[in-house]
């Protein structure tokens, strides 16, 4: 890996820019709606978000100052004057016209006609939430932290989650929300956006009855540790167990017809470790963890009994 160092000083703002949207991505998108103290709404989209807390809950969003002349945005104008919002889920069936919305509008302009979407009264907050948003969550506003006083500085809006409303068709059976039902679009670089569907959803997990500490990579055998065929994630997937297996269950694992089969095939001392690397792999990639520990410590174990 050849690396490309930069001073962020030596950039303009916008050069920046480019390079932290490109690599702090994808993130996920705060569609907010304010109210003014004149009780005119405002909805705009950030994607400089996230939750930070659960007790209390607490969600931060940045509406950055505009870097061409350093005004501040109509949303922070907002939760200044009523220090409330809702903060709206993005889902891609509304993304198009979510991002309608980030036009700067002159004040008192509401964003909700613009882009055809329906206000909904909140229940114990002001500013009214997005019908069409799967998830909504009214917020009050404990605080807003300045980082700057230049063009594109943030100003972190800490808002405390007061309600939180789901639409019960992204529920699985468990009561749970359904990362494949919500279907939630997140914000990476330039023009870029990612949709999170099936296509890009997998999981991790640690392995069965193995919930505890992880040996971590550090506790392989040399060959393992170092090996040509297995990958950085593979490695990782087999530091999550507690303990590596027993000789006596290593010794069960060799007498099964799986591996009675492998070793049929692979007669070839000399090739014989790169191949059961490979076979752990294949096992590692169909989540039989244990099993691949059994298979990568065989050939040791055949070793000290001097039976292979």
């Amino acid at each position: 890996m050849k690396l490309k160092t930069i001073d962020p000083t030596s950039l303009t703002h916008t050069e920046v820019q480019g390079y932290l949207h490109a690599a702090i991505a994808p993130r996920p998108i705060c569609f907010a709606s304010t109210i003014d103290k004149k009780g005119q709404v405002n909805l705009s989209p950030f994607s400089f978000f996230n939750v930070f807390s659960v007790n209390p809950p607490i969600c931060v969003f940045s509406p950055t100052s505009r870097a061409r002349d350093n005004s501040i945005k109509h949303t922070l104008e907002n939760v200044l004057e009523v220090p409330e919002c809702v903060i709206n889920m993005v889902n891609y069936d509304m993304v198009q016209q979510t991002y309608l919305t980030s036009i700067d509008y002159p004040k008192g302009v509401n964003e909700f006609s613009k882009a055809g979407l329906t206000e909904i009264a909140s229940e114990t907050i002001k500013p009214p939430r997005v019908a069409e948003s799967p998830v909504q969550l009214e917020c009050v506003v404990n605080d807003v932290l300045s980082l700057g006083k230049a063009g594109g500085a943030g100003n972190l809006v800490i808002a405390e989650v007061k309600r939180i409303h789901i639409d019960e068709d992204i529920l699985d059976a468990d009561g749970k929300i359904d990362p494949h039902k919500i279907d939630l679009v997140a914000r990476l670089g330039g023009d870029w956006y990612s949709r999170i569907d099936r296509h890009s959803l997998f999981t991790i997990s640690k392995p069965t009855g193995y919930a505890g500490r992880g040996i971590g990579i550090e506790a392989f055998p040399k060959e393992i540790k170092n090996s040509d065929v297995l990958t950085g994630n593979n490695l990782g997937l087999l530091g999550l167990v507690e303990r590596l297996p027993s000789e006596e269950e290593i010794e069960s694992f060799s007498k099964t017809d799986e591996m009675k089969e492998f070793f049929d095939a692979t007669k070839d001392k000399h090739t014989r470790t790169t191949q059961q690397h490979a076979k752990a792999k294949v096992l590692l990639e169909n989540g039989r963890v244990l099993d691949a520990w059994k298979v990568l410590l065989m050939e040791r174990y055949f070793r000290n009994h001097e039976t292979l």
